[in-house]
């Protein structure tokens, strides 16, 4: 890519969009050399580890990259022999906490979440951590880059051995400072420090007072700083005690150093590897900022952008376009007054393909697609040249020249205002030339233009769209809405009505105008209001069918839920039946048992016979248990044709329907109540078909008797029996179709009428409730509408 088509569009501006996210210099140095690459199989690649990144941050919201620093030169100095200060050995500690913070981090992610991500494992496991390494340096010199005291026994002895020596130091000048002559003698009560020595400030007439050393004067020369004769000894040990300090540090310095040369490979790796992750996580930073999504990519030119937004313009100014390019129509038109939006649409694209190419999401919806191209191509903006004394013409064809120079079906090539600058006539001759040169080249291709013959230019070849930018009469502002299918359209006549032109003025204006480019513009005028339309039904019929969706989604759930919840308290009351019977039985041998022991004992006139007989007779009486529809024998399928209007039973629901239509070879259309779904044949059992005279309702409710009465008589029933009872017949009325049902719970304590009518002020499908009429009963009857 050439770097003048970068700067073009904008390509540094998302550059430094991305530098704000780095962690390191090593990613924000990978930022500053990031280019797009040409290369489908590096495109791909990057996109993937640019998407690893965007899905951990929507898992966990941050990284632990911090603390990350490029050691890479420390490493080196180290492994030729050179010894690195206790900040640089700091760095490296630190940067080896990093690396060991990420391989922590990453086993949080494998055990927490489902999240594939073969990229950033595999840098994880290239990490080569040095724990002893890092032990050491941090036993050996603190936060602020000072060695310990416990980094060796030699040093812990220097430094007990200078505190000592200066604690005498200053408890022989502090005796000084508080002596009776103290006073006279010396310009202030202090101890201070002059090269590296403890002195007191004296005053000039009294230098001979103290003797030893002097060390400095004040810049008016009324105080000298002396070094008094008694401390001079004292001072001497303070300082041969740090020069052996500085040498025992230096010693441990070196000693960490040497260590840090024998994994100076290792450590470069791990550098290598941090950039990387650095870089990628600030690409998903980034996406995370521009709302971005993963492009699909392709080879074959292909363009689709659903809801693209320019990543520059603030998001409260943004308007998203649905831009298609390079299927059916390789070239796209924009024409129309310069209204703005038509330069924003050709940048737009551009970027996103530069960005795409550059392993950055594109903020757009997910499901757009881009292209890997060989070159992109632009000639955008105002290109006079003072310099070259060219015109504002001259200077576009130069770069037209030399675009042709390198068209080719690899390429997309982006013109702003084609042929501006010179004669009308001629530009728009010269414009439509150039297209057809690069469409034949076949390359991908968008111009806009501001003259009216490149309007036709698009109905009159084939695989050219024409295209326009929506502007708003009545605000007198474009809406920078791409209209693609719609040539521009001038709104001279119209915004000049609007801002106060009189219609004579108008009319004669139009009278100027032939008849052709009058009938051509109210047919564009049509277009744009034909369109509008069929956007506003579509965006209607989404939404309806969206609401359609998700309640049949709803009721498929209720009718398995309801299915499996009756199966299973069937199953529990067989099981409760089954064990009453059990312990009947069990019964009931004890005391065959007890008659037997009886009859011999005492010569009873039982019959053996009968005991068995009776024995026989118990054991018939034990129910044999349901268990449940997956249990439950199949019926056997009548092998036939099935036909609309025949009654089937949906094996996967239990339920009976009625066929309306087949939909494919293997569905069905099936009604099951009130709700219509789709069906594998598979799934379908032949009950029977309609009669001739018959005229099938759309559901088919089966109650008791085939019936479901309008009212439930609750009377008597214990609290919990009736509330069972209350669904079950709520859901059979409302299979029914009925609009209202009746309750009798009757009055008595009022307990039963108060639990029904709760139950049914919260239930889903019923619309409301009132006590009965006197007629219908008063207060011992409860009317429900239903939904």
């Amino acid at each position: 890519m050439q770097a003048r088509i970068l700067k073009t569009l904008e390509f540094d501006k998302i550059k430094e969009g991305l530098l704000k996210h780095a962690a390191s210099s090593l990613g924000r140095e990978k930022v500053e050399s990031l280019r797009p690459s040409i290369s489908f199989t590096e495109v791909e690649a990057w996109q993937n580890a640019t998407d690893e990144a965007a899905q951990v941050l929507r898992v966990k919201g941050n990284v632990p990259l911090g603390g990350i620093h490029d050691i890479k030169a420390s490493a080196k100095r180290a492994e030729i022999g050179g010894t690195l200060s206790a900040s640089e050995l700091l760095e490296i500690s630190s940067t080896i906490y990093a690396t060991r913070q990420l391989s922590i981090f990453m086993e949080s992610l494998e055990e927490n979440t489902d999240l594939s991500l073969p990229i950033l494992k595999g840098y994880i496991e290239g990490f080569i951590i040095l724990t002893d390494l890092e032990r050491t340096i941090e036993n050996s010199i603190d936060d602020n880059g000072t060695v310990l005291d416990g980094a060796s026994e030699k040093l812990r002895g220097l430094r007990q051995k200078l505190r000592s020596t200066e604690a005498r130091v200053r408890q022989k000048l502090e005796q000084m400072t508080r002596s009776s002559s103290a006073t006279k003698m010396l310009s202030d009560a202090i101890i201070t420090i002059r090269n590296d020595r403890y002195v007191l400030p004296v005053k000039q007439e009294y230098r001979g007072a103290y003797g030893g050393i002097i060390h400095d004067q004040s810049s008016s020369g009324a105080t000298l700083f002396i070094e008094p004769q008694a401390i001079v000894n004292l001072n001497n040990e303070l300082q041969a005690a740090r020069v052996e300090e500085k040498r025992e540090i230096e010693r441990i310095l070196a000693q960490i150093t040497a260590e840090v040369a024998e994994v100076a490979r290792e450590l470069s790796v791990n550098v290598d590897i941090l950039a990387e992750i650095d870089f990628m996580f600030t690409k998903g930073q980034y996406s995370h900022k521009l709302k971005g999504s993963k492009p699909k990519l392709n080879e074959e030119g292909y363009i689709n952008l659903k809801k693209a937004r320019h990543p520059l313009i603030a998001a409260e100014d943004v308007v998203a376009n649905d831009i298609e390019l390079g299927g059916e129509y390789p070239s796209i038109v924009i024409t129309g007054p310069n209204t703005g939006g038509k330069t924003v649409t050709l940048k737009t694209v551009g970027l996103f393909t530069l960005m795409a190419q550059a392993g950055l999401q594109i903020p757009a919806l997910d499901g757009s697609e881009v292209a890997v191209f060989e070159h992109v191509f632009a000639d955008i903006g105002d290109e006079q040249s003072i310099e070259q004394s060219l015109s504002t013409f001259s200077s576009h064809m130069v770069n037209i020249v030399n675009i042709l120079k390198g068209v080719d079906n690899k390429s997309l090539v982006l013109f702003d205002e084609l042929g501006a600058g010179t004669d009308p006539q001629e530009g728009a001759a010269l414009a439509i030339s150039i297209l057809d040169e690069v469409y034949n080249r076949g390359a991908r291709v968008i111009a806009t233009t501001h003259y009216p013959e490149l309007k036709a230019y698009g109905y009159n070849r084939k695989g050219v769209m024409n295209a326009s930018v929506e502007f708003d009469v009545e605000t007198l502002r474009p809406t920078y809405k791409l209209l693609l299918g719609v040539p521009g359209r001038s709104n001279a006549f119209e915004i000049s009505r609007r801002l106060g032109l009189s219609e004579e003025v108008i009319n004669e204006a139009k009278g100027y105008i032939g008849a052709e480019t009058n009938k051509v513009e109210n047919m564009i005028a049509s277009l744009e209001d034909s369109r509008k339309k069929a956007e506003s039904e579509k965006e209607e019929a989404a939404l309806f069918r969206k609401e359609a969706e998700q309640l049949h989604r709803e009721l498929q759930d209720q009718i398995i839920e309801f299915n499996n919840e009756r199966d299973k308290l069937l199953e529990q009351a067989e099981q409760k039946a089954a064990k009453a019977v059990e312990e009947a039985r069990t019964e009931a041998e004890n005391i065959i048992k007890d008659l037997r022991n009886m009859r011999l004992n005492q010569q009873s006139g039982i019959k053996e016979h009968e005991l068995i007989q009776a024995r026989k007779d118990l054991e018939e009486a034990v129910p044999t248990l349901r268990k449940g529809t997956k249990a439950a024998p199949k019926p056997k399928k009548v092998e036939r044709k099935l036909s609309p209007g025949d009654e089937v039973k949906v094996s996967t629901f239990g339920q009976k329907g009625t066929l309306l239509d087949k939909v494919s070879d293997t569905e069905w259309e099936v009604q099951l109540g009130i709700m219509k779904m789709k069906v594998k044949e598979s799934n379908l059992e032949f009950i029977s078909s309609p009669k001739a005279v018959e005229t099938r309702p759309l559901a088919t409710v089966k109650g008791k008797d085939y019936h479901v009465k309008l009212e439930l008589d609750l009377r008597g029933e214990r609290f919990e029996n009736a509330i069972q009872r209350v669904e079950k017949y709520i859901d059979d009325a409302l299979l029914a179709g009925y609009p209202r049902v009746s309750i009798i719970h009757g009055k008595g304590t009022g307990a039963l009428r108060t639990g029904v009518q709760d139950y049914l002020k919260n239930h889903r499908f019923v619309k409301s409730i009132r006590f009965g009429e006197a007629s219908e009963g008063g207060s011992g009857v409860t009317v429900a509408e239903l939904k």
